[in-house]
């Protein structure tokens, strides 16, 4: 197979035009998604209440809400390349039959411990479900309807961080416990398992190979000595053994390319084919899906810390304040595919150049009121442009390997949050000790504009490419 096998021009995989079938199909998909990120900011504001309950250890606790996240960045790839190879209907709907019982699962337990391995089992099923969405996206919809789907996707990302901060307040203030915040997902996950059954296209996946078990093991080795001293070495005082964990990390990756260039040379298909990562867009759009989440997860984090302790809001209060921030950041997402097509490409630079000052405005109006709203909003009309990166990286990439574009782009964004928490995270918390939160809200935010440059400056090498033309 020649590289130009990898991508084309245009992306034309049976697509949906406007059909009432098409509509349900998009919104069970992104419901789906919704559910699975509410699933990961409700539970952080019941962290307080499950503690007090379950008697929970610091470090339990924690695997409460890390659990999810580590399984869920570790089995992307794996869950897009199973949607590739049994079929993408099959995989989402497998994927919410998972985190649905487990959810349900998860409200029942009668223990920190149980508690934690069905987080553990939630997190594979987000990351069987999460992958097929977009690439049911790109194989469904194309031109302009391909681009207020990805849109929506991108609402339904924020939508359900807002959301997820909101509900979870509203709930624990009418004293139902944190078990509420599991089970009120169960029936809606039910009714949407029932729907997907109906609606979702039949297909039998594009792949025409196994699962690749060699790269799996070394890209999850990769991936997790990476990611679990992140999210666990902050609290635990940055351990020795963290250090090493990530130094091994890198060597597993390397690992992990060897691997995949030997499964190529036998004539196989890897986990993730470097024909994929050469199509043009796909290397410049996955360094800005590391940067770029990674200032929105640091934003999140500091912000909740900093509006819930210096500022004493409440949970929902604290959830309020992201309102604008969200609005904006789904606004520009729905609003990109409607302009003209020669100003799409020059909005991405565009929007870090927004988001950078922005996140300096946020560290000196750190006091909270309008002016932090109003940074707050231009933060998320910034980041808003994400939408756009997302689409101009998969636009020349065959549909037959959208599950490994999918795949890497999801897990290069996952990682990019757990970064921007561990590092702005960190430096936050340092720079708070003894002296309150405002002070290292500026610090923070120098640390988070200079991460939106990088992003801006990674997507000049997206943009210059040459427009595709519309099917």
């Amino acid at each position: 197979m020649t590289q130009a096998a990898a991508f084309t021009s245009t992306v034309d995989t049976n697509p949906q035009r406007g059909t009432r079938a098409s509509g349900l199909l998009l919104a069970i998909i992104l419901v789906g998604q919704f559910l699975a990120i509410l699933n990961v900011n409700i539970v952080n504001v019941a962290t307080p209440t499950i503690e007090a309950d379950l008697h929970s250890s610091g470090a339990g606790l924690q695997m409460v809400v890390a659990g999810y996240t580590i399984v869920y960045a570790v089995l992307l790839i794996t869950g897009a390349r199973v949607g590739d190879l049994l079929g993408y209907r099959k995989a989402f709907l497998g994927g919410l039959a998972v985190f649905t019982a487990t959810t349900l699962a998860a409200g029942l337990a009668p223990s920190t411990g149980w508690l934690v391995a069905f987080r553990l089992l939630q997190g594979a099923g987000a990351a069987l479900m999460m992958p097929q969405v977009l690439t049911l996206i790109q194989r469904n919809y194309q031109g302009a309807a391909r681009g207020r789907a990805i849109g929506l996707w991108s609402l339904t990302i924020s939508g359900g961080i807002v959301v997820g901060q909101a509900l979870g307040g509203i709930l624990l203030g009418f004293g139902a416990g944190w078990r509420i915040v599991f089970l009120v997902v169960v029936p809606i996950s039910a009714i949407l398992l029932a729907a997907g059954l109906k609606v979702l296209p039949v297909d039998e996946g594009g792949g025409r190979t196994g699962l690749d078990p060699w790269g799996l093991v070394t890209l999850s080795a990769a991936v997790l000595l990476f990611v679990v001293p992140l999210v666990l070495g902050r609290d635990l005082g940055w351990p020795l053994w963290g250090w090493v964990s990530m130094g091994l990390s890198v060597a597993m990756f390397g690992a992990f390319v060897r691997v995949e260039r030997w499964v190529t040379a036998r004539g196989g298909r890897p986990l993730v084919d470097a024909r994929v990562l050469r199509a043009p867009g796909m290397r410049p759009g996955l360094v800005i899906l590391l940067f770029g989440p990674a200032t929105w997860g640091a934003f999140l984090f500091t912000s909740a810390l900093h509006l819930q302790g210096e500022l004493h809001l409440s949970p929902l209060a604290s959830g309020m304040m992201m309102v604008p921030c969200a609005l904006a950041f789904g606004l520009v997402g729905l609003l990109w595919p409607r302009l003209p097509i020669q100003l799409q490409r020059p909005l991405v630079p565009f929007g870090y150049v927004v988001a950078a000052p922005a996140y300096l405005g946020l560290g000196l109006a750190a006091g909270g009121g309008l002016a932090y709203a109003i940074m707050s909003a231009l933060i998320g009309a910034g980041l808003g442009v994400q939408v756009a990166v997302t689409n101009m990286a998969t636009e020349r990439v065959d549909g037959a390997y959208a599950a490994d574009a999918s795949g890497a782009l999801l897990t290069v964004m996952q990682l990019g949050q757990v970064i921007g928490v561990a590092t702005v995270g960190t430096l936050f918390i340092a720079l708070s000790q003894g002296h309150g939160t405002l002070s290292a809200s500026l610090g923070a935010a120098l640390a988070m504009a200079g991460l939106a440059v990088l992003a801006g400056l990674s997507s000049i090498f997206l943009v210059r490419g040459r427009v595709p033309s519309r099917a």
